[in-house]
């Protein structure tokens, strides 16, 4: 069977003819005889004949000189980019002292049978800290804290809000110390007076503190029925809490603040009484990245010659994690400094280039002049000199972006910490690229030459920021150019809005990116795009001897499959900025699933994805130029036939 062969250029000789003859046309249009008997066109014939048997030629190239032409032209392979996912330490019991969890720790999934685990590195350090309850305050929307402590401490039991409760009225929980990232262990016990409510539901948001102002906090579990019982509030504090003054009062204040739900969620109707608190430190999240921890590796000796290269031990190398090397010298080991591009490197600075595809540390070359002297971009390390790198991180790829719950296993056990979870799924994990995307790639950056000009090119620059990315796409603003980023989520996840919302790393890394790229005066704008989220409310009939479960489950797998900004759209690609959902479309995706008989009815709600409020049943979901459409709480009846 023979190998299959690239098709850099799929024109034959007609069309070589032809355009050559558009050409002429547009060039001289007195030459008016294009017959094939003028001798003119008898040398566009011999020489389209002959760039066609160049053209053969050329799509016989291997691929091994299709690598090297890319590469002439600065084209360059992505590497791999290593997932990121946040990792909660789970303390034993509340300890007294702060539990450290140092950079560099590792923690993995369970190994399945012949399979490796996924090993995880911490990023950032996390320092669990101790805290206990200081001060207890309460607000109104418009009022100023009051202490209530002496009345918490004197068995007065405060009113948690007004004796009325009104919107955004709040309690106030003031710790001891900041706990930033920390998961904090509220036990509150409560008189039953809280009515009005839905216990497993209350109308209620935490929040924390921070530099930036009140930020919400992430709820683990409560089982105190909305403050109407005896129980505990597990609370995931952000990063970024600090101490503050408040009501006279300095602490790290915590607030559960009264809000009114909109959907079938009644309002406090009578405040609950504080009976007592107390708060303890159970655990903290930090972040951790998918790659394996490579130390002290020597990787060579140096001949002393310009551009020379070492390959490391372990590929590929993560992406963005910072490397040194380290020089042997008589005076002990010197260090030298990793370069983009040795384009500003003088014969005198210690720099390096690192090929994360393929593991090598590359030092600066020296070029020959006129003169017929070198120029050499970059230091030369000695001969015979020993080159060593103290750390770089190997992994990457697909396999980091894991389900939540299974980074379970901690490599490196960190006293008092009696278990780890993950409790988001894995993120931004992608695999390197291939020499097909790359081919695909690298005739539209030899057009677009590091320049912003179209919105192509927008597209494939900011591609180059940030490969990790599902999608990009340019589009037009009020007052300049939008680029809209949709970040990798992993298909096993369920719809989480939360999810496709990009990190500010990311979008700040794009527009760095491109405010060097742009056209003078062009004004950018990099940010994710709106989702519209459409709820999808169909009647089916199952086929006879279809469980009618069965069938359920294929439809809401179907509508959620179909309006996924990612994989949704008819062709499976993502679904398409600004197109519209209609629903003649829906009929004919749920009419396609094994065991549908009938579809009966198809009703389309556009839905608010912030706040779950859903609008009037329409036949077509129209969308912003900048707007994907988003699976949101489908509605499936099914019927036997």
């Amino acid at each position: 069977m023979p190998l299959p062969l690239p098709n850099l250029d799929d024109r034959r000789f007609q069309q070589l003819v032809d355009e050559a003859k558009r050409r002429v046309q547009q060039r001289c249009p007195e030459w008016t005889d294009h017959n094939v008997s003028d001798p003119g066109v008898t040398l566009i014939e011999a020489f389209a004949h002959m760039v066609d048997e160049l053209m053969y030629r050329l799509n016989r190239v291997p691929k091994l000189h299709y690598l090297k032409f890319l590469d002439l032209i600065g084209v360059e392979l992505f590497a791999p980019t290593a997932a990121r996912v946040d990792v909660t330490y789970w303390l034993s019991a509340p300890q007294p002292a702060p539990v450290e969890v140092p950079r560099g720790h590792q923690v993995a999934t369970q190994r399945r049978g012949v399979e490796e685990p996924v090993v995880f590195t911490v990023d950032r350090p996390l320092s669990i800290v101790p805290c206990e309850l200081a001060h207890l305050a309460t607000t109104t929307a418009q009022g100023q804290p009051v202490d209530r402590t002496d009345d918490l401490r004197a068995l007065k039991e405060p009113h948690a809000f007004s004796e009325q409760p009104q919107q955004d009225d709040a309690v106030l929980f003031g710790l001891s110390a900041a706990v930033p990232g920390c998961a904090v262990l509220l036990r509150v016990d409560c008189d039953p007076m809280g009515s009005g409510i839905n216990p497993s539901d209350p109308p209620w948001v935490w929040e924390a503190w921070t530099d930036d102002g009140w930020t919400a906090c992430e709820v683990d579990s409560f089982t105190n029925g909305g403050f109407n019982s005896a129980g505990d509030v597990v609370l995931h504090v952000p990063a970024g809490h600090t101490t503050s003054v408040l009501g006279r009062n300095r602490a790290g204040w915590l607030r559960c603040r009264a809000v009114e739900l909109w959907q079938d969620q009644p309002f406090y109707q009578r405040s609950p009484r504080i009976r007592d608190v107390t708060a303890a430190t159970i655990g903290g999240t930090t972040e951790a990245v998918h790659a394996d921890v490579v130390r002290g590796e020597t990787v060579g000796v140096s001949e002393g010659v310009a551009g020379q290269r070492f390959p490391l031990a372990r590929t590929p190398v993560v992406a963005g994690a910072p490397i040194t090397v380290e020089v042997a010298t008589t005076d002990g080991w010197e260090t030298w400094t990793e370069v983009p591009s040795f384009t500003e490197s003088g014969p005198g600075d210690r720099h390096f280039l690192v090929d994360n595809t393929e593991g090598q540390i590359i030092f600066g070359p020296a070029v020959r002049r006129q003169d017929g002297s070198l120029r050499h971009y970059g230091a030369v390390p000695a001969k015979s000199a020993a080159i060593r790198v103290p750390e770089y991180r190997t992994g990457g790829g697909t396999r980091g972006n894991v389900a939540r719950n299974l980074v379970t296993v901690q490599r490196d056990p960190v006293p008092f910490v009696s278990s780890v979870t993950n409790r988001k799924p894995g993120r931004g994990g992608v695999a390197g690229e291939s020499v097909e995307d790359a081919a695909l790639r690298g005739p539209l950056s030899l057009r677009t030459r590091d320049r912003a000009v179209t919105a192509e090119d927008y597209e494939v620059l900011a591609r180059e920021a940030a490969p990790e990315v599902a999608r990009v796409r340019c589009a037009p603003g009020e007052d300049g150019v939008r680029v809209l980023v949709v970040p990798a989520v992993p298909a096993h996840e369920e719809p989480n809005f939360a999810a496709f919302q990009v990190d500010r790393e990311t979008l700040d890394r794009i527009a760095r990116h491109l405010d060097e790229r742009r056209c003078v005066g062009a004004r950018v704008s990099v940010e994710p795009p709106f989702y519209q989220g459409v709820t999808v409310v169909t009647a089916l009939k199952a086929r006879t001897g279809t469980p009618t479960e069965t069938v359920r489950a294929r439809a809401m797998d179907a509508l959620t499959g179909y309006l996924d900004p990612i994989r949704g759209g008819a062709d499976g690609g993502g679904w398409p900025f600004g197109r519209p959902v209609h629903s003649g479309e829906v009929y004919a995706v749920l009419q396609r699933i094994p065991g549908v008989e009938l579809v009966e009815d198809v009703k389309l709600f556009a839905a608010n994805l912030a706040t779950g409020e859903r609008g009037q049943s329409v036949q077509r979901v129209d969308l912003p130029v900048n707007g994907l459409a988003f699976s949101y709480a489908h509605q499936v009846r099914v019927a036997r036939s």
